[in-house]
């Protein structure tokens, strides 16, 4: 097991080596994850009420 100098130093090394994504790439993917969060939560509402309105139309006709 390697002392806890030569891990932190292996461990800087590996970030060294890590390829950052620029802050315009970042600003992309994070506007893109919210436009594909909000397509989402529009669509299972959608399917919410759809299943909501078919299993009240089926309960409302045993009745």
């Amino acid at each position: 097991m390697a002392n806890p100098l030569e891990f932190l130093a292996q461990v800087r090394a590996e970030g060294a080596k890590v390829t950052w994504p620029t802050r315009r790439e970042t600003m992309i993917t994070t506007a893109l994850v919210l436009v594909m969060v909000c397509i989402a939560s529009v669509f299972f509402v959608t399917v919410d009420w759809a299943l909501r309105l078919v299993v009240t139309l089926l309960l409302s006709l045993t009745h």
